[in-house]
This record gives C-alpha cells, structure tokens and sequence, in this order.
C-alpha cells in the first residue's frame, strides 16, 4: 500500500511540477497519521482493559513467603534463626530424613567425631524407617517436626493443612520416642505471618537456619564444606539434608561432613543441638 502512493505521489509530482521535498513532506504526514492512529487505537484497548480490570472482582491476593529474617524480627520468642553469638557454639541440622540409604551414614560420620546434631524428620518416613529415628534418639541427637509429607505451607495457604501435618508427625513422632517434640522446620522454609502464630498456639519454637550448605545441589564435597566453613560464626545453625526424594542422592552431604567437623573443630567451635543452643526445651 505505501509504495503505491509513493508511486502515485512521484507521479504527481512529475506532473505537477512539485518539488521532491514536498512530496516526501506529504509522504512523512502520511506516516505520521498511521502512527498517530495506531498509538490511539492501543491506548483505547489499554483503557478498556484497565476499566475491565477495575470493574472485575480480583480475587483475593495469594500469600507470598515472608523472608525468614523478618519473621524473626517479628516473632523472636517463636521464630528463630541462629544462637547467641558470644560463644563458639553451633548446631549441624539435618532435613527430609529418615532416609535408609543415606542417614546411617550421616549418623556414622557424627558418631565417629562425637557430634550430635538436630533431625528434624518426615512423619510419613519416620512411620517408614522409625528404627533410624530410634538410633537417632539413643545416639543423642534430638528430633524436630518437618511435617508429615513435606508440602508448601504457603502455596497451600491453610491453617488447617499446617494443623494436620504437623499434629500426625507429631503422634508418629511421639509413637516412637516416647515425647512430643517442640522443635518445628518449614518445608523451603516458606511461612507468612498466620502460620507462624498458629504455630505458636500449638507450642512450637520455628527453626530455621542463618547457613544454607545447598547441599540438595548435590555440588562436590569440598563446595559444601566451603558454603559451611568459610561462613562460619559463633551461634550458626546450618542446614544440610540427610534425607532426599527417589532419584536425589546425599553421598556428597555425607562426604563434606568428613571437611566440615574437624575443621570446625580445629578452630575451636563446640557442636550442640538446637535446644542446647537456643536454651529452649526440646519437647512439650
């Protein structure tokens, strides 16, 4: 269509006798029209859309997870993220188990460098596996809630579903060790504002950690032991997994654990649990 009336406009320039300018003056009027009418026409459908949107029922917002510091800051007698920092102590946490293929290994490994740590396990693979979470406990090490079947409490955004989870690990738990944890981990560590004070009504203490080993990258072993040993303070909580999903392995985490302790030690640093840490209690 515009070479056709560029075609028409040189041949009425020729006849006309207009000068070239002129007839690229008209040409570029012509595109400025199109323009201008195409801009109109885009800002008309963006305003119909934005009165559709106002006039529309949006729906009520879903619930986004809240950054775990804030959270802290929020709650400090529910939520915690690391210990007092005027010793050298901290505490080696350990999710998603019990798992057969791998946290018998984990627990060798702590055993042989006397170190006990925090598990904080899956009610559905304690009810699976409860002679791990028996050794666990006999060991010395102390078993915290990860609920039932690892959901995304915030993407689920209900009261009643962190309830369930948690209360039927709970009763597993409590089968098997004979007391009724207060130690709770979040699955991803996604929470908002409600869960945490549900769960505080329920007599939980929220665990999180302040040194994530992203050891469920499964990166070689001296990178996991890096993230660990070269963040290292007085009061760290680090978080590692002794447990993963069918095709997941944690021969790695098994293997930094070998660089992390005697380092740490090394240096000076004391392993307790989370409750020792913390000065909390570790059950109800």
């Amino acid at each position: 269509m515009k070479e056709r009336i560029v075609k028409w406009l040189l041949v009425m320039g020729f006849v006309f006798c207009l000068p070239l300018t002129d007839i690229m003056s008209v040409y570029a009027a012509d595109g400025a029209r199109q323009l201008l009418k195409a801009d109109l026409q885009e800002n008309a459908e963006r305003d119909l859309s934005d009165l559709k949107a106002e006039t529309e029922p949006s729906g009520q917002d879903p619930e986004q997870p809240v950054d775990l510091r804030i959270l802290q800051q929020r709650y400090p007698e529910i939520f915690f993220l690391q210990g007092p920092t005027d010793q050298k102590r901290i505490a080696l946490t350990f999710d998603d188990g019990p798992d057969p293929r791998f946290s018998n290994d984990v627990l060798d490994v702590l055993k042989q460098y006397n170190v006990p740590a925090t598990f904080f396990v899956l009610g559905s693979k304690a009810v699976a596996n409860p002679e791990i979470v028996k050794r666990m406990q006999n060991e010395g090490h102390v078993i915290g809630n990860h609920t039932y079947a690892h959901p995304n409490l915030v993407e689920e955004a209900d009261l009643g579903t962190l309830e369930s989870e948690v209360t039927r690990t709970e009763d597993a738990l409590n089968e098997i060790t004979g007391y009724r944890t207060k130690l709770f981990r979040p699955p991803y560590g996604f929470l908002y504002n409600e869960l945490v004070e549900k769960l505080g009504k329920m007599n939980y203490n929220v665990i999180a950690w302040d040194i994530d080993t992203l050891d469920w990258q499964e990166d070689p072993p001296e990178v996991i032991a890096s993230r660990v040993v070269d963040n290292i303070h007085p009061g760290a909580i680090i978080l590692m997994h002794d447990g993963a999903e069918s095709s997941g392995d944690r021969t790695n985490t098994i293997l930094s654990l070998q660089q992390i302790i005697p380092k740490l030690q090394e240096q000076g640093y004391e392993f307790v649990t989370v409750p020792d840490l913390l000065g909390i209690p570790l059950e109800k």
